[in-house]
């Protein structure tokens, strides 16, 4: 709040302040409890976004302070998934924690930003906003600041004079803006914050379509030059008998409009089922998936672009002259293929190979990352793992009382039959990441900060005794945590073997000491007293998919406060088969406690994985399509090619040629096209990801492998196309060859 109440104080270039926090609640009052994701909010938040409700009203400054009374607004989403619209909902009492409030309106439909929630209240629902972590601190930060531009401010007005603010706020308190640290305070479009982390994907599909567009103009244009060729004859007759190039042009293109509005027809009518597919995969990963839907631009720019298309693809062929004088003949019906055709012919070809070499090695560089995000070894039994959300539900109760709530419950669970081990902890791993922020500042016994130097940060967890055990993850020095680690008895954490080798190098940890340096645990009720080490743990990155060094530090749940509620059992049978035993007896000693979210590690990973996956899976099918076009656009033009040559290889065969040396000739044929698309889509590749990674930071090109497989995939393509046309020439008639003429 002292940030806020500086940047609204000394800020003129804006004229509204919002402000939005995100966190959990408990919710009890309309239907199941369930632990829910809200939004915490003043009471002019709303009127600065400019939203509106389908439902009763929005917060307002009524709303407003410490001195209010609760109120909350339902998201549009879970007023119609979770409470199926109904409007009863209005002016019910519910509670949020220990908090009652009045549901006093349904948001319209609106762009989940900066979280996704279920309901968003005011400032009065959270205790935690009206502490002094909140109220008087500048260390602790949660909140999301937006602003309306006066009148005749841009952008970059707002940004200097924000900046500016900023800076004296910086040195009017230096105890809580370190130089070390480096604040900073950044300005953006909401629209633009809105996209910003989709562009890079949305903008690598649409590369993608535009590609497939390419094939599949340059598989059409191959189509009508060859049937051209075919009907020589007639459009030279057209030409002697007074037909002038524009109404011979005029002709092909009243064709080729009928081919791509065709196409485009089929496109428009396709489109809305394989979306609707598409949004019933995706929504697997994403509750938005469902909101996918066929907009009218988008039909708008594919029609256009068929009339593009159909204006291009009339203009491929040469046309004849009235004299004849350029190579068409009045009198043959045969087909006679000439240099400068052949080349384009084979142009298109390769521009095809060119634009699926690049859609292939994207997909495969996709691919191979995914499967090497699956296959990393976690270091948890993520297989026989259950976890549960069981969040801290005080109502007033003591700290005593919620430990043997949960030690009570734990010693339930493990006599099912089945049952490992049980356990609670702080966060569920990955499902949870980033609840905790960057983590707290600590130090170590006899550590001396540099000048200008900061603390390291690790993760605060609070887990139970028989945690690691659960989790499948061994102690590699030292032991776990008992039931005598209570209040009043003497402090003790174990470590991350990460935070053990870097803070004590080449010693041994157990029996030293660690404290939290961070000025936000005078708020959190964390106390900053030295605690000894008694064990080091295998480290549990559970924040990021790829594990790497975790910096983490273990507090008995029963020591101090008990944060998160995340129960995990680990099973010999199957996990999900505990889901209902274990949801009564956790609701047989509190009715109003939420089981919520049960799932195995496995699966929370596959989940956080999703958005990869999909994005394979998209990106794939892309270059299957395209792969699918180019093989037929090869084997269409060879096949054409034999056709023109049949003459030829009725003279070769009657002299004496082997028909292999025909086989192979035409497979060759296939291959130097198959070739030279590969060095062109190289070339052409590399060029386009340079100039993308000179405006996002995320590019990355394919590596080795990657392009060494799509290499081998289009030449095996290419020799597959260049098959069928290849027997044919292998076995041409002689005595019909030498009569085509």
């Amino acid at each position: 709040m002292p940030e806020i109440q500086d940047l609204r104080a000394g800020i003129k270039t804006l004229t509204r302040f919002g402000d939005f926090s995100t966190i959990g609640f408990t919710l009890v009052g309309l239907g199941e409890p369930r632990e829910v994701r809200a939004g915490v909010v003043g009471g002019s938040y709303f009127e600065v976004m400019g939203l509106h409700p389908v439902l009763g009203r929005l917060l307002d400054m009524r709303d407003d302070g410490p001195g209010a009374a609760g109120a909350a607004v339902l998201t549009y989403r879970f007023w119609t998934t979770a409470l199926k619209s109904d409007p009863s909902v209005i002016n019910k009492t519910i509670r949020l924690d220990t908090r009652e409030a009045t549901v006093v309106g349904v948001l319209e439909p609106s762009d989940p930003y900066p979280a996704e929630t279920e309901l968003i209240a005011n400032v009065v629902t959270s205790p935690h906003h009206l502490s002094a972590t909140m109220v008087t601190g500048r260390v602790h930060r949660m909140t999301e600041m937006f602003g309306r531009l006066a009148p005749g401010a841009t952008l970059e007005m707002a940004r200097a004079e924000i900046r500016t603010v900023y800076a004296s706020m910086v040195r009017d308190h230096p105890e809580a803006y370190s130089k070390k640290a480096d604040f900073r305070i950044g300005v953006v479009r909401l629209r633009d914050q809105i996209t910003s982390r989709a562009r890079t994907v949305l903008l690598v599909l649409m590369a993608a379509s535009v590609l497939i567009f390419i094939i599949a103009c340059s598989n059409v244009a191959n189509l009508i030059l060859a049937r051209t060729i075919r009907r020589e004859g007639e459009l030279a007759i057209r030409a002697a008998l007074g037909a002038s190039p524009s109404a011979l042009r005029r002709t092909l293109l009243a064709e080729s409009l009928l081919l791509c509005v065709s196409g485009a027809a089929l496109g428009v009518l396709s489109a809305r089922p394989l979306v609707a597919v598409l949004a019933r995969y995706a929504a697997r990963f994403s509750v938005r998936a469902l909101d996918l839907t066929i907009d009218s631009s988008v039909l708008w720019i594919g029609a256009a672009l068929a009339l593009v298309a159909a204006v291009l693809l009339a203009y491929v062929p040469r046309l004849p002259s009235s004299d004849g004088s350029h190579g068409f003949s009045l009198a043959t019906s045969s087909v006679r293929i000439t240099g400068s055709t052949s080349r384009r012919l084979r142009i298109f070809a390769v521009t095809q190979i060119a634009a699926s070499f690049v859609l292939l090695a994207g997909a495969s560089m996709l691919l191979k990352t995914l499967l090497a995000l699956q296959a990393t070894q976690t270091g948890m039994d993520v297989r026989r793992v259950l976890a549960m959300n069981v969040p801290v539900v005080s109502y007033g109760k003591a700290h005593e009382q919620i430990v043997n709530f949960y030690r009570e419950s734990i010693r339930q669970i493990a006599a099912l039959p089945g049952v490992d081990g049980v356990a609670v902890g702080t966060a569920v791993p990955w499902r949870d990441a980033g609840s905790f922020g960057p983590g707290i500042q600590f130090s170590t016994e006899g550590r001396i900060r540099g000048p200008g130097e900061e603390d390291p940060r690790a993760q605060f967890r609070s887990i139970s005794p028989g945690f690691f055990a659960a989790l499948g993850v061994p102690l590699v020095a030292g032991r776990d945590f008992n039931d005598n680690d209570r209040k009043g008895s003497e402090m003790v954490v174990i470590v991350s073997q990460s935070l053990a080798q870097r803070m004590f190098p080449n010693q041994d940890a157990v029996n030293r000491h660690v404290y939290w340096t961070d000025p936000v645990i005078k708020f959190a009720d964390i106390s900053a007293a030295p605690r000894r080490i008694v064990g080091v743990a295998t480290d549990i990155d559970d924040e990021h998919v790829v594990p790497g060094a975790a910096l983490n530090i273990y507090h008995p749940f029963g020591q101090e406060n008990t944060w998160g509620g995340r129960l995990f059992i680990h099973t010999r049978t199957d996990p999900y088969s505990l889901v209902t035993p274990v949801t009564r007896i956790i609701r047989d000693r509190s009715i109003d406690q939420p089981v919520e979210h049960a799932a195995t590690l496995e699966d929370i990973r596959a989940e956080v994985l999703s958005p990869d996956r999909l994005n394979t899976l998209v990106f794939g099918v892309f270059a299957a399509v395209a792969l699918a076009i180019a093989v037929v656009g090869v084997a269409g033009v060879l096949a054409f090619s034999v056709s023109g040559r049949i003459r030829e290889f009725g003279v070769r065969l009657a002299l004496g040629s082997d028909p292999r040396h025909l086989l192979t000739g035409v497979v060759k044929e296939g291959l130097i096209m198959a070739g030279t698309g590969v060095v062109v889509g190289a070339v052409g590749g590399f060029a386009l990801a340079s100039l993308a990674g000179s405006y996002f930071s995320d590019m990355r090109m394919p590596d080795t492998a990657a392009i060494i497989g799509s290499v081998l995939v289009l030449l095996a393509a290419a020799v597959i196309a260049s098959a069928l046309p290849a027997v044919r020439a292998a076995r041409v008639d002689v005595i019909q060859a030498l009569r085509s003429e």
